[in-house]
């Protein structure tokens, strides 16, 4: 029997705030252990959560970018579990009125276009850290890092819409790029702000029953949760085809065997005996507010990669490269409003630049050369002034020094020679000294032209105009 996976995902992404999600410590990852807690983040008797404002304007910001229904008035509940690095024995939370209804995440596919509806966006706060190793005695011992605790969560939680690993992690790629240039996340998955548990089950194909889930859990990056899914999916059909029987429980990705390991049976959400938090009243978004977030809405990386194909008549490659990120699809455009051709602009920040930032470890937005000196190269180039080859040269010192082009050409002397009387001689040496050349020309051979316009650059140090010279070269072999 052929059997198809069923797959929904739940993306954790820490909101980019500078404080908790209930209380004022800071927000900040890679301080010592325990620096950043206080009797509300720590659970203490007595302590009141009062809740962020700015993690709420980023929940919204989110779910409007997702299509989602903002919630007029949505409730926190108190979700219940018991585990070292959860201080309070709760976690705070919204299950049954979140901030976010329905929505769907809509981009190109392989096949087509890819649709994945949304079940929900809420907010919620993160769990400490148990540290397992890295201790003298961590074989007998867990240490606690409550610094992540109460730190803001937004919680997406896709339908059961993804039919293969490979659609999971373009799908979570896809939802990174979208929490990033929204400026709610940062994306950086090795520090754990952004984290994602999946829920996978088989079913015969073409059947519309579900099977039964398995949760995979804290996967963070594209790769782990596609090998994970990969595995998952793989067990579960061999399961299946030996007459046994999936059993709905949590599972851990172990990337050093390549395999997931059983962690415990699998909660359902009365185990957690949610009730409606009794210290917060129910979160009540004003209208006029909800107004003013959409007016400041951004467009969205697939709106903008679809703009600069038909506006700047870019190849999708192209368009689909500079909008991976909000700094570059700025940089781009800025360039362009300054005057350069689209294409140009682009073959050079995803040549040149890309690779001189690559080398200095440094990204877009901290380039030493900025949209208007990019343009002003361009320019240059544009006007004859510098030869394409001159122009790697400038560019590169332009990177070091922090220099326009203009001042590094004149400084330099590094102007393109276009005067065909200052370039009648040189031609004239190189056609005397390549008589082999000359007639292989002469005969049809157009390689052989090339080669005698290399000879002129090379004698002029790279500054002839090589248009000028093969023009030259032309006319000059043109006379018996």
């Amino acid at each position: 029997m052929d059997f198809e996976p069923v797959i929904g995902l739940e993306i954790h992404a820490q909101l980019k705030t500078a404080s908790k999600m209930f209380c004022g410590c800071s927000a900040a990852f890679g301080a010592p252990p325990n620096t950043h807690v206080c009797p509300v983040c720590l659970g203490l008797p007595g302590a009141l959560p009062v809740l962020n404002r700015a993690a709420v304007d980023c929940a919204i910001r989110t779910a409007l970018a997702l299509g989602c229904r903002v919630n007029g008035t949505s409730i926190f509940a108190r979700k219940n579990y018991f585990y070292p690095d959860l201080p309070k024995g709760y976690q705070i939370s919204q299950y049954e009125q979140p901030i976010g209804s329905g929505g769907w995440l809509e981009y190109p596919g392989a096949t087509g276009s890819r649709r994945v509806g949304l079940t929900r966006v809420h907010l919620e706060e993160d769990a400490g850290k148990s540290l397992h190793e890295g201790f003298p005695d961590s074989d007998r011992r867990t240490y606690l890092d409550y610094n992540r605790s109460g730190t803001p969560l937004l919680e997406i939680v896709t339908e059961p819409d993804l039919r293969s690993a490979s659609d999971a992690a373009e799908f979570f790629s896809r939802l990174r790029s979208i929490l990033v240039w929204l400026e709610v996340n940062d994306g950086n998955m090795e520090e754990g702000s952004l984290r994602c548990d999946a829920n996978v089950s088989v079913r015969p194909a073409g059947s519309s029953t579900l099977g039964t889930k398995a949760e995979v859990k804290n996967l963070n990056s594209f790769r782990f949760l596609q090998k994970a899914l990969d595995y998952e999916i793989e067990r579960q059909v061999d399961v299946l085809h030996d007459g046994g029987r999936v059993v709905q429980e949590t599972r851990l990705w172990d990337a050093a065997v390549g395999q997931t390991i059983s962690m415990r049976s699998k909660e359902q959400a009365h185990d957690y005996r949610y009730f409606p938090e009794p210290d917060l009243p129910p979160l009540v978004v004003d209208p006029a507010r909800l107004e003013a977030i959409r007016r400041t809405m951004l467009e969205l990386p697939e709106g903008r990669r679809q703009r600069f194909v038909a506006e700047h008549g870019l190849p999708d490659y192209d368009a689909a490269q500079l909008t991976q990120s909000r700094a570059a699809a700025d940089f781009f455009e800025a360039v362009v409003r300054r005057g350069a051709r689209p294409k140009a602009a682009s073959n050079w920040m995803m040549g040149e630049l890309a690779r001189l930032l690559k080398e200095a470890g440094r990204d877009i937005a901290d380039s030493p050369v900025g949209p208007d000196r990019l343009a002003g190269l361009l320019a240059l180039v544009e006007r004859g002034t510098i030869s394409g080859a001159m122009a790697k040269g400038v560019f590169g010192k332009m990177f070091a020094s922090g220099q326009s082009a203009d001042e590094i050409v004149e400084h330099e002397g590094l102007a393109q020679i276009d005067d065909e009387s200052a370039l009648a001689a040189t031609v004239d040496e190189v056609v005397a000294a390549h008589a082999d050349a000359v007639a292989q020309v002469r005969g049809g051979k157009g390689n052989a032209l090339s080669f005698l316009v290399g000879q002129v650059m090379k004698a002029t140090g790279g500054q002839a105009n090589p248009r000028r010279v093969s023009e030259l070269l032309q006319r000059r072999l043109e006379d018996r």
